[in-house]
Order: structure tokens, then sequence, then C-alpha cells
């Protein structure tokens, strides 16, 4: 109880650095998240059609996602320099790939028998693949977005160490002054925002209808 009371009292003397260092997770994660969708779901569709080219692209990620997250932030440096945009860099690869697979998996697993009588019926292959089978795909997809969510959230926290900011300003700062209660200032936020994530879109899926 010492420890989150600690926690607490440095929030109330910091409050203007931590609203600051909030809003700047929030827009890193969500910049990231919404790049990687706009790339990533393209892909995994693109993909889905041409299954000659679908393994050697998802092995390729996979492969690629063993790199530790602080070792990508570190990669980009060079490249890039310090602060936000090498975060969101990295933190856009990381969240790219689940989205990739997952959107690949969805629609790979729409029964082709629904496809085909789609096709059957008239309709065009744009008409088989926005109304058929990405309805069908969604909790699939749903599922590739919440994965990157709670892990962009979380690897967020790194972006501090090459100046990126966000709420990892509290929990490097707390760890080399091993000062516990101002980590937790920065550790407990992150926490309750990707348990948010995670509630938010195992809500989602079940309004869809679809056991999580």
């Amino acid at each position: 109880m010492g420890l989150l009371q600690g926690a607490y009292q440095y929030f109330l003397q910091n409050q203007s650095n931590f609203w600051h260092a909030f809003q700047q997770h929030l827009v890193l994660s969500s910049a990231s998240i919404g790049i990687s969708l706009l790339i990533g779901l393209p892909v995994g569709v693109w993909i889905s059609h041409r299954t000659q080219f679908a393994q050697p692209v998802i092995n390729v990620f996979n492969a690629l996602r063993v790199i530790p997250s602080l070792a990508i932030l570190f990669l980009v440096l060079p490249y890039l320099g310090l602060g936000f945009l090498p975060s969101l860099v990295a933190l856009t690869f990381l969240a790219f790939t689940p989205v990739m697979i997952n959107t690949y998996a969805g629609l790979r697993g729409v029964d082709r028998a629904v496809i085909e009588s789609a096709s059957g019926m008239g309709m065009s292959a744009s008409q088989v693949l926005y109304q058929i089978e990405i309805p069908l795909a969604i909790p699939a997809i749903v599922t590739g977005i919440r994965i990157a969510a709670v892990e962009v959230i979380s690897s967020a926290t790194l972006a501090s160490f090459i100046g990126g900011g966000g709420l990892g300003d509290f929990i490097t700062r707390g760890f080399a002054l091993f000062d516990v209660p101002i980590m937790l200032v920065g550790a407990i936020p992150v926490a309750l925002l990707a348990l948010a994530s995670e509630m938010f879109w195992a809500s989602f899926l079940r309004f869809y209808h679809v056991p999580n």
C-alpha cells in the first residue's frame, strides 16, 4: 500500500508531466496501430488471393517478429534518429504482422462453397470480397487488431529509450533512481490502457456475436 501511496503522491506532484506523457503514449500507440491497419489489411487481402506469395511473406514477417521490440527501436535509430518518428516506425512494424496474418487467415477461412455460390449468383470479385469474405472474416481480423493493440500499448514504453516520450519515461526514470513508486506512475496506466484495449475489442467480438 505504501508503494501505491508513494506513486499517487508523485502523480499529484507531477500531473502536468504525467498528462503530457499520457497523451504522447496514446498518440504514438494510436498512430502506429492506424498505420499498421492501412498497410496490413490490404496486404493480408492481397496474399489471401495469391497463395503462391502468402507463405513466403508470412514466413519472412514471422521470422522478423522474433527480433525484440527494443532491438527494432535501435535498428531504426541510425536511419531516423531520436524521437517520435523512429518509435512510430518500430511500433508500426510490431503491429503490422498480427494484422496481416489474421486478415489472411480470416479470409482463407471463409467457406469456399459460400464464395462459389456468391460468384454463381453473378456477384463480381470485389462484391464477393466486400459483401461476403470480409464480413465473415471480421472476427479473425479484429482478433489480429486486438493482439496488435495490446502489444503496441505495452511496447510503447520502450520508446523512452530513444526519446520517443510516453509513459515509459516514468518507468525508465524510476528504474534509474531505484524508485518503485515512480515506475508505478508509468506502469499502472500502461497496464490499464492495455486492459481497456483488450476489453474494448473483446466487447466488439461479443457484439458481433462471436465467442472470444
